[in-house]
């Protein structure tokens, strides 16, 4: 039986990579998705037609998780399209390194205008509609704890996704409404190898760290959010789950 039958999962951030995947391992579970997307129609558009050609049901909305009235625009798709919510995973994020000699305001709020607020501002739409054995799940990042050099601004976004995550579990906990952080480890996506992490000298140092010995793919992430969003994760709220192939 499908874990996730007669559900309805929002994923921010779901064109391409990571939420991408998250997106199609829910539908592949049973549920219904909003594929968010912020400025890729094209892929958010694929990610549908995938889910859809398997049998799912999606569909594709555009919003801009950092402006208040998109992340409104986004839960009301949800509810409007499919009638209900009961899965909110927030993975729409950015990420960019830099020494703290380079570090720009400019850079510090696109971080956290995505990162974190965006983060808020989509729960909190959201959570009109969440009952009980809802479940949300925030994409961290294992830099919380690994603290690579040069990411002083990203790692302190994941650092506050981590704490927020506490926060809420405690605020929503009442209304049995689950929160948990799921941090990845390096993922190779579209992403990173247009960052120029794929093939450098960072992947080949994540890599060394990490005991599994090879760089993650975005299955590897989906499998689990599909565990947090189920009730099989009933018991599990505030959690910071890592998934880094064992990196620390």
């Amino acid at each position: 039986m499908s874990k996730l039958k007669g559900k309805v999962a929002i994923v921010t951030g779901a064109s391409k990579g990571i939420g991408a995947a998250i997106a199609t391992a829910l539908a592949a579970e049973g549920a219904s998705v909003v594929v968010n997307y912020a400025s890729s129609k094209a892929g958010a558009d694929a990610v549908v037609d995938r889910i859809s050609t398997a049998g799912g049901k999606a569909v594709a909305v555009q919003g801009d998780v950092s402006k208040r009235a998109d992340a409104q625009g986004i839960v009301d798709a949800a509810i409007k399209q499919f009638g209900r919510l009961d899965i909110l995973v927030n993975n729409s994020g950015v990420y960019g390194f830099a020494p703290i000699e380079e570090i720009t305001e400019e850079d510090f709020h696109r971080h956290f205008n995505v990162n974190v607020l965006g983060l808020l501002l989509t729960t909190q739409a959201a959570v009109k509609h969440l009952g009980e054995g809802s479940s949300i799940i925030n994409i961290g990042s294992v830099v919380s704890r690994v603290t690579p050099p040069g990411s002083a601004v990203y790692t302190g976004t994941k650092g506050a996704v981590d704490a927020i995550t506490g926060v809420l579990s405690r605020e929503l906990g009442e209304r049995k409404i689950r929160v948990n952080a799921l941090n990845p480890g390096m993922i190779e996506t579209e992403g990173s190898h247009t960052a120029g992490l794929v093939g450098s000298d960072f992947e080949t140092y994540a890599v060394a760290q990490t005991p599994l010995g090879r760089m993650g793919q975005p299955d590897d992430i989906a499998s689990i959010a599909v565990f947090l969003a189920s009730d099989d994760a009933y018991w599990l709220t505030g959690e910071q789950l890592f998934a880094g192939g064992g990196m620390r």
